[in-house]
């Protein structure tokens, strides 16, 4: 079903191999190398489940050169969408070394659809990053826009598609309609740039009144983030998204997927 790992991290940093697949929707908290980037994952699905409908999936293709994120929320939580969970992710498995995104997500719907249960769908936001230049090419499915930090400028704003208005039924969930368009957005992280992905486990969180958290305060969290790594910032989200909640538990499954690109490209081996 996925990779399982401690609710609380030691620290340790895997590095992923060319053409490998890591991911899930278990329980995970670990830091990830990938060509040029520093990831950092904390999946947690809502107790008492073992596995929830927040998926993560990271992978390397193109001889090392090129690292693949998504993120994905399948509707509702608990053991009832980890089946529909294991289907989306075995998509992703199919066709990790696909280039084209828009083709990919297309595909990754209708698979989708065929498998779905109980008119459940998904979001997902699927992006690849290209270690030499920086470039990174986005797809957003009726997801939520990631926060972006910009390092040059030294200020966090939302990662959102800058494709001009078009007729056709765009970036809907996955699942809704076979045949969906999606577009691809092209932007270049540089050195120092922050990326964190989320579901909306994190800005759905409510307090004691009911409140939720909302993208306008998670907005306002993010510009106090550390920004000295993917680890730093996703662990002082979650806190603060905890803090926010005060005594109220968690309604939904929390994923989080923070990616730093490096200020030096290191050496990497597949």
């Amino acid at each position: 079903m996925g990779i399982s790992a401690s609710s609380s991290y030691t620290g340790d940093v895997y590095t992923l191999a060319c053409l490998e697949v890591r991911g899930g929707n278990r329980s995970a908290v670990y830091g990830v190398d990938l060509p040029g980037l520093r990831a950092w994952v904390s999946c947690q699905p809502l107790y008492p489940a073992t596995h929830g409908g927040d998926l993560y999936y990271l992978s390397v293709c193109s001889r090392g050169s090129v690292s693949r994120v998504t993120i994905a929320d399948v509707a509702g939580h608990g053991e009832i969408v980890s089946t529909a969970a294991a289907n989306l992710r075995d998509a992703l498995r199919e066709h990790a070394d696909h280039w084209d995104q828009s083709a990919l997500i297309r595909q990754l719907n209708d698979s989708f659809l065929k498998g779905s249960i109980g008119g459940k769908f998904a979001t997902a936001f699927l992006l690849s990053h290209y270690a030499e230049t920086g470039e990174l090419l986005f797809t957003n499915a009726g997801h939520m826009p990631p926060l972006w930090y910009r390092a040059a400028l030294g200020e966090w704003s939302f990662l959102e598609d800058a494709t001009p208005y078009s007729r056709e039924i765009a970036d809907l969930p996955l699942g809704l309609i076979a045949g969906t368009a999606y577009n691809q957005t092209a932007v270049k992280l540089e050195p120092g740039d922050l990326l964190v992905l989320y579901t909306d486990g994190i800005n759905e969180a409510a307090d004691d009144a009911g409140e939720q958290l909302g993208l306008e305060r998670l907005l306002a969290i993010a510009r106090g983030l550390p920004k000295e790594s993917a680890a730093a910032a996703g662990q002082s989200l979650l806190a603060a998204v905890k803090a926010f909640r005060g005594l109220a538990p968690p309604a939904d499954d929390e994923t989080v997927v923070a990616l730093h690109r490096l200020p030096h490209l290191p050496h990497h081996t597949v």
